[in-house]
């Protein structure tokens, strides 16, 4: 019986690495924790996939987007409200995922703002 020829890597996946890039073993509870609590922060409308859709975790049989952990850094692109400063936002999110993060340094993005109200 011949061997079954080798299957392509995932799209986004990085050469070598066995996992999608923006992902690390086990990261995909992780980056779903850090999604919910960045949504949960004041400020924050949303979650971005950034223009190409390149923020985002792969989990099986779906993606995560607006959330991208990697071995050395963690990438949260938000949209966000104008309800208090864009900088005390950032800030927000990255110390409600700083416990998760860990020695990973966190960079907060800001993709698009929203106008909420009438």
């Amino acid at each position: 019986m011949t061997p079954a020829p080798p299957t392509p890597p995932p799209p986004g996946a990085t050469p070598g690495s066995g996992t999608p890039s923006g992902t690390a073993p086990g990261s995909g509870g992780e980056a779903g924790v850090m999604a919910e609590r960045a949504l949960g922060c004041d400020g924050v409308a949303g979650l971005s996939g950034g223009p190409f859709g390149t923020v985002a975790t792969y989990l099986p049989g779906e993606r995560l987007t607006g959330v991208s952990v990697g071995e050395r850094e963690v990438e949260i692109a938000i949209v966000a409200t104008l309800d208090r400063p864009l900088p005390e936002t950032a800030d927000a999110v990255r110390r409600a995922v700083a416990d998760l993060a860990g020695e990973r340094r966190v960079n907060v993005r800001v993709d698009d703002i929203v106008v909420e109200g009438p």
